[in-house]
C-alpha cells in the first residue's frame, strides 16, 4: 500500500489526510513546520493531552472552542484559573469535558510559567529535545522515541501532567522537531526547507 494519497490538487499527501477533508489544510500549513512561539507550543501540548484516547479529528473540530475556553492558551492567564473556572469548563459543551485533562491544563500552565522563569522560554526548553538525524526512524513508523521519552520524563519531574511519551512524540511531529512527512509527500521538502532555515531558540545558527 502506498504511503501517500492524491490530495485535492492531485499532488501526493501523507495517507492519514484521507481520514477527514479538514486534515489537508492542517497537514499542508501546520503539521511539521517548526514553531518557536511559546503560546502555540503550550496550546499544542494541551490539545495533544486532550486527544489522549480520542481522535485528532475530534480535537481539531473543537480547537477554536478550546482557544476561547482557555484564554487563547496564554498560560499566564490560564495559570490563574480557579475551581470556579474548572466548573465553568466542565459545563462547556464545545470542548472535551474531562476533569482530569482540564485540571492538567491549569496545572501545566503554572508549570509553564515556572519553566519560562528557569529556561527563558518554553521554546528554548522544547527545542533542546530535538532529536539528531541519527535518532530518527522512517517517517510515521513510531509512536514514541528516545527524545519524546526524555522530554516526557523531564516534564513529569517538573510537575507536568498528561505528558506521556506518545503525547510528546505527537507534539514533536506537529511542531516540527522532526519531519515526519513520508517520502513522496508534497509537503516533505517544504517542511525540510523550513526546518533548515529555522533558527533554533537559544542558538546562534539556524
Amino acid at each position: 500500500m502506498s504511503e501517500t494519497i492524491p490530495g485535492p490538487d492531485g499532488r501526493p499527501r501523507c495517507r492519514w489526510c484521507a481520514a477527514a477533508p479538514e486534515f489537508y489544510a492542517y497537514h499542508d500549513t501546520e503539521w511539521g513546520f517548526p514553531v518557536d512561539d511559546d503560546r502555540r507550543l503550550f496550546e499544542k501540548l494541551c490539545l495533544e493531552s486532550f486527544q489522549s484516547g480520542l481522535s485528532w479529528r475530534t480535537i481539531l473540530a473543537k480547537r477554536e472552542n478550546f482557544r476561547a475556553a482557555f484564554e487563547g492558551f496564554e498560560f499566564e492567564r490560564v495559570a490563574a484559573f480557579t475551581e470556579a473556572d474548572i466548573e465553568r469548563l466542565l459545563g462547556n459543551e464545545g470542548i472535551v469535558r474531562h476533569r482530569g485533562k482540564i485540571e492538567a491544563v491549569i496545572n501545566n500552565a503554572r508549570r509553564a510559567r515556572d519553566l519560562v522563569k528557569q529556561e527563558g522560554s518554553l521554546a528554548a526548553y522544547v527545542w533542546r529535545f530535538e532529536p539528531s538525524a541519527e535518532e530518527l526512524r522512517a517517517p510515521q513508523t513510531a509512536s514514541a522515541s528516545a527524545a519524546s521519552i526524555a522530554m516526557s520524563k523531564d516534564l513529569k519531574k517538573r510537575g507536568w501532567a498528561f505528558v506521556g511519551p506518545t503525547t510528546v512524540y505527537a507534539f514533536m511531529q506537529a511542531m516540527g522537531l522532526i519531519n515526519d512527512h513520508v517520502e513522496g509527500c508534497a509537503m516533505r521538502v517544504p517542511v525540510e526547507q523550513a526546518r533548515a532555515a529555522f533558527r533554533r531558540p537559544g542558538s546562534l545558527a539556524p
